[in-house]
């Protein structure tokens, strides 16, 4: 499924869904403008929106990739493999004509079409209203949270929020600014909010919860840490709980746990082993498993960071024969290299209690932000802290995510939302072998934008320093 492309006017959909776990298998290529007559039809076309986050340019492996490869958290063991596309990550060598980045545009775009398709169609569509109002909240959701990773990762970008029924209404137009882009997510997700429902009817799909958390983190890349607490504090109200077994987080035994607010579905051994990750098998170790290509591998200075005491360590990287450190969070799979069962997280609980920490510090509020500081440290088994002063304690958070959130695909955003992200990849530079010509410069806090789309559309620029 992830490795098929779908042209803008003619789009995958997706089998009805069981009645528990959310099921964006394919079924067929239709025409839309033949399509979307009734609700069962308008069904398979919300559950492609989902289906495009497991693109190889979304959720598969280009958000784990790039948000954690140009930080301090992971590297790239094997840069030759792939042509250096992993590589180049790791060194701000990228080049716009690097393929990941390519798919990250060109499938993003692809999953925004989808959404603008059907909330083009939804409102003639014959169903109830409450199951209108959530289904929309879902797809605006899932719309924003794209539009959120493209503006993170390219900066302005074109702003397509309708159906385009003619291929040529994307051309011209260029790219639209940042700060518009960013207004227009956080009104789609304040929207979604009031649509959508506390727990989902199946699991997969999206709740309050996710748009309550992602808005907030688009509050506070915006410097909004004010406006984003509330929104956070409202998800403490909601059904979810920090697991106490660490382990049992991303066993895929256990998967959609209470801690997990929203995550990209994957599953191992369905429809000939189509239907998994590529993740474990490009995120793994060279040797470590059959295929693997060594790209995006947890740092050796991340391992140690972590106490011996500290339950995290051993439960979230392991460490090969060899010595070499990899990944816990994704689960090799049984059936083939490439069929990972592993689902990818994009919010848990965890993150938002840390979040939440962070914009009590802002505040100067010293109390509360140790106080959920020590919630992870707790659960972890380490010693909590009293820190009173507010720099010291941003700086303990800003080490609790990294540790907390390793391999998740959050660090390097982080790093560039709190303006650290020169100084740390400088210092990680000059204090890891094998970087003496690695060098991040301000540029590099953007990506380029891929050169066939500049090709294709003059009236996109591309990204200063590239």
């Amino acid at each position: 499924m992830k490795k098929l492309y779908i042209p803008l006017l003619s789009l995958f959909l997706w089998q009805s869904c069981s009645s528990d776990l959310l099921n964006t298998s394919p079924e067929s290529i239709k025409q839309t403008d033949n399509f979307y007559k009734d609700e069962a039809q308008l069904e398979q076309g919300i559950n492609a929106v989902y289906g495009s986050l497991q693109y190889v340019g979304q959720y598969q492996l280009a958000m784990l990739a790039i948000g954690e490869i140009p930080s301090d958290n992971t590297y790239d063991e094997v840069p030759a493999n792939d042509n250096f596309t992993y590589g180049e990550l790791d060194f701000f060598t990228v080049q716009p004509n690097n393929s990941l980045l390519a798919s990250t545009w060109k499938e993003n775009y692809i999953g925004i079409q989808q959404a603008n398709i059907v909330l083009n169609r939804i409102g003639n569509v014959s169903m109830s209203q409450s199951q209108k109002n959530i289904r929309t909240g879902e797809v605006r959701f899932l719309r924003a949270l794209m539009y959120f990773n493209m503006v993170r990762i390219f900066g302005d970008v074109p702003l397509v929020t309708k159906e385009s029924v003619n291929v040529n209404d994307y051309f011209g137009q260029g790219r639209t600014p940042a700060e518009t882009v960013y207004a227009f997510i956080e009104s789609e997700l304040k929207d979604a909010i009031a649509l959508l429902p506390e727990t989902a009817s199946q699991k997969g799909r999206v709740t309050k919860g996710a748009a309550l958390g992602i808005l907030s983190k688009v509050l506070m890349t915006r410097n909004k840490y004010s406006e984003a607490l509330p929104y956070l504090k409202q998800i403490e109200g909601l059904s979810y709980s920090l697991l106490t077994d660490i382990t049992k987080i991303f066993d895929v035994t256990n998967k959609n746990n209470a801690e997990i607010i929203f995550d990209v579905q994957f599953a191992s051994g369905l429809n000939g082993n189509t239907e998994g990750s590529q993740a474990y098998q490009m995120f793994s170790p060279s040797g470590f498993s059959p295929g693997a290509k060594g790209h995006n591998l947890p740092t050796k200075e991340v391992y140690t960071i972590f106490s011996t005491s500290d339950k995290r360590r051993d439960a979230y990287i392991g460490l090969t024969p060899n010595g070499v450190p990899y990944s816990k969070k994704l689960t090799r799979p049984t059936t083939a290299p490439t069929d990972g069962g592993s689902n990818v997280v994009v919010l848990r609980l965890a993150d938002v209690y840390l979040l939440i920490a962070e914009c009590y510090a802002k505040a100067n509020d010293l109390v509360n932000g140790n106080l959920y500081i020590n919630k992870i440290k707790n659960r972890a088994g380490i010693a909590t802290v009293n820190i009173t002063d507010p720099a010291q304690l941003l700086d303990e958070i800003a080490l609790e995510r990294r540790k907390e959130l390793v391999g998740e695909g959050h660090r390097w955003f982080d790093l560039v939302r709190t303006g650290k992200a020169i100084q740390v990849m400088t210092a990680h530079f000059q204090n890891t072998p094998g970087y003496g010509t690695a060098m991040i410069k301000p540029h590099n806090l953007l990506m380029p934008v891929p050169q066939n789309q500049i090709n294709t559309d003059p009236a996109i620029k591309q990204n200063p320093g590239y």
